[in-house]
C-alpha cells in the first residue's frame, strides 16, 4: 500500500457553518488517526484561533497554518516552523500599504511561540472593525500607536479585510512583488474580502509538499471548499471538493463529496479506511 497523506482545509470543509467541529467528526478522525491514518489539516487560520476549533483532535501530525507559514503542534501550539519577511519587505510592506490603518492587522512574532496581531486605531472597515470586535477579549490582539510597533517583533503574516472595491485593488498591487506571496478571496462566512501577505513559498501547497517530502509519504488526498484550496488540489494526486466548495474548485476535484453540514470529510475518510484499497 502507498504510504498516503491526508489534508483537509478547515474553515468550510472540516468545520461547520457553526465554526465548530462536530462530535462525530472529531470522533472519526481520531479513531481514525489512531488506527494509523496519516492526517493533518492545513487553514489560513493561526494554530492559536484553529486550536479553539479543532483543540479535541489527537494529531500526531504538524498542522499547516497561517495557510503554510507556521507548522505547529495541534495538541500544545507549539510553533514547530514559522517564516517571517526580511527586513526590506517590511520595509517594502510599510511603504506599499498605507490602507492598513483602516482595513488591516500584522502578525508578528515577539517569542519562539507568542504570536500577537497588531492593529492601528481609528475608522477602521466594517470587516477590521467586526474582527476586532470579535476578539476584543484576546490579549493577543493589540493596538499600535505607530507603523514600527505594527510591525513589531518578527512580521510574519498581514491581513486585510474590507469591501471588494477596496481590498482588490490592494492585492493587485501586492500580487507584483514576487518576493512573498499574496492571496485573495471572499470569506466563507460573510460578505467580505480578505487579503493574506506572506514570506514567500508559504503557500498551503507548497507547505504541504515539503512535509510530503521530509515525512516520506507517497501519495497525497486534499479536501477543500475555497480559492486558496486551489494550488494544493493542483499538486494532490486525489482531491476532493465538499459540496458547498466553490464551483472553480469543484471543476478541478477527482470528486465532489458531501457538504461541511453533513460531516463529508469525516464520512470519507471512515469509508476509505474500512476500503480494501485505502
Amino acid at each position: 500500500m502507498e504510504k498516503t497523506l491526508y489534508v483537509s482545509d478547515l474553515d468550510g470543509t472540516l468545520m461547520r457553518n457553526n465554526e465548530k467541529l462536530s462530535r462525530y467528526t472529531v470522533s472519526v478522525i481520531n479513531e481514525l488517526v489512531e488506527k494509523g491514518l496519516s492526517f493533518t489539516y492545513a487553514t489560513a487560520r493561526s494554530v492559536e484561533s484553529a486550536r479553539a476549533i479543532t483543540g479535541d483532535l489527537k494529531l500526531k501530525l504538524p498542522v499547516i497554518t497561517r495557510n503554510g507559514a507556521v507548522l505547529a503542534d495541534n495538541t500544545t501550539g507549539k510553533h514547530l516552523k514559522k517564516s517571517v519577511f526580511t527586513q526590506d519587505e517590511v520595509d517594502l510592506l510599510k511603504t506599499m500599504l498605507p490602507e492598513i490603518s483602516s482595513c488591516g492587522f500584522v502578525s508578528c512574532f515577539i517569542e519562539d511561540d507568542i504570536m500577537i496581531r497588531t492593529y492601528m486605531p481609528g475608522e477602521h472597515t466594517e470587516g477590521l472593525q467586526g474582527y476586532i470586535d470579535y476578539y476584543e477579549n484576546d490579549p493577543t490582539l493589540r493596538k499600535a500607536d505607530d507603523l514600527n510597533e505594527l510591525y513589531c517583533g518578527l512580521p510574519g503574516y498581514v491581513t486585510m479585510i474590507g469591501e471588494r472595491e477596496k481590498i482588490a485593488p490592494i492585492y493587485e498591487k501586492t500580487k507584483e512583488y514576487k518576493g512573498w506571496e499574496s492571496m485573495f478571496q471572499k470569506d466563507t462566512y460573510r460578505d467580505e474580502y480578505w487579503l493574506e501577505i506572506c514570506p514567500q513559498n508559504c503557500t498551503k501547497a507548497k507547505t504541504i509538499l515539503k512535509l510530503k517530502e521530509e515525512l516520506g509519504y507517497e501519495k497525497l488526498v486534499v479536501f477543500g471548499d475555497s480559492p486558496n484550496d486551489i494550488s494544493m488540489f493542483r499538486i494532490a494526486d486525489e482531491s476532493y471538493a465538499v459540496s458547498n466548495a466553490l464551483d472553480e474548485l469543484k471543476q478541478i476535484a477527482t470528486q465532489i463529496i458531501g457538504s461541511n453540514e453533513e460531516d463529508a470529510v469525516a464520512n470519507f475518510l471512515k469509508e476509505r479506511l474500512n476500503s480494501p484499497s485505502p
